[in-house]
């Protein structure tokens, strides 16, 4: 008989509706707070809901973790009905989610709560691990142990295209992101897998989207012998198809991944860097 495993993720890991049902994902969507209105990730709002609002009220939304009864109550339906559950949860340095996923989980039982260390597709690559391991029989433990076990190998970071965003959130200051613009500079947002997925301020590139993206993906994938050439994730914020297609090509050129999957982020992602800004995610030996 199978195992009775359910696999569980917050909706940051961004995985396309054809992966979700591929692997039998289910999803916890974060709260959006836009405008004096509470909205579900993915749910009721969209990231281009949040880009038109900010371009005709300069509002930003905020977004709220799940809370701990939040998550009791998602798992208490499976755990009742006799099921084990596999949750994976964005990065412990970006959100309480992790830790109000936890809380729930003690109190239940039967539910196995992976900290991602990371976001978007970088939970993604976790989450897709853990569905092939279901697949394969396993029980919920050996997949909890051997899925915690490759968070410090999903690898994640962005090309942002404006720091307009990060300023109107408060995440740099004006003078930052001014002379970013001037120089047109496009840093790149490193995760941190060892550190809960906190975020830090890598390489700057400066120029072109059209001339930054290929150098950009040739940093991050050339000339490493220990990619896992199963899957590569090309995540974004909304950006034109022409740079997808460049950044497609450029990985193609350097290693022969079995898969490229291309995502779109979601809205709690999305709102921290604004549109134009893509990411290439993988994970190493």
């Amino acid at each position: 008989m199978a195992n009775k495993i359910i696999l569980s993720a917050d909706s940051t890991c961004d995985l396309s509706p054809e992966l979700k049902e591929r692997y039998q994902v289910q999803y916890f969507p974060y709260h959006i707070l836009l405008d004096g209105q509470q909205y579900m990730d993915g749910v009721d709002i969209q990231p281009e809901d949040l880009y038109r609002t900010y371009r005709e009220k300069k509002l930003l939304p905020k977004t709220a973790a799940i809370s701990t009864m939040e998550f009791y109550e998602y798992f208490k339906q499976w755990v009742d009905e006799g099921y084990e559950v596999i949750h994976i949860n964005l990065g412990s340095a970006l959100s309480a989610a992790h830790q109000n996923c936890r809380l729930a989980a003690e109190e239940l039982g039967h539910v196995y709560v992976i900290d991602s260390c990371n976001l978007s597709t970088g939970m993604g690559l976790l989450v897709i691990e853990a569905g092939r391991r279901i697949a394969r029989g396993m029980s919920a433990k050996e997949i909890y142990q051997e899925v915690s076990a490759l968070t410090a190998h999903s690898h994640a970071s962005f090309i942002l295209d404006t720091l307009e965003f990060m300023h109107a959130g408060g995440r740099c200051s004006a003078v930052t992101a001014l002379g970013a613009n001037l120089l047109r500079l496009k840093p790149c947002i490193e995760v941190d897998n060892l550190r809960g997925g906190a975020m830090s301020v890598g390489k700057k590139y400066r120029g072109s989207l059209e001339k930054v993206l290929p150098q950009y993906t040739r940093d991050k994938l050339a000339d490493r012998a220990d990619l896992v050439l199963d899957r590569v994730f090309i995540t974004h914020s909304g950006i034109s198809q022409n740079y997808i297609d460049l950044v497609r090509s450029t990985i193609q050129q350097i290693a022969d991944f079995r898969e490229i999957c291309v995502t779109r982020a979601s809205c709690t992602i999305s709102c921290h860097c604004g549109p134009n800004t893509l990411g290439v995610l993988f994970l190493t030996k």
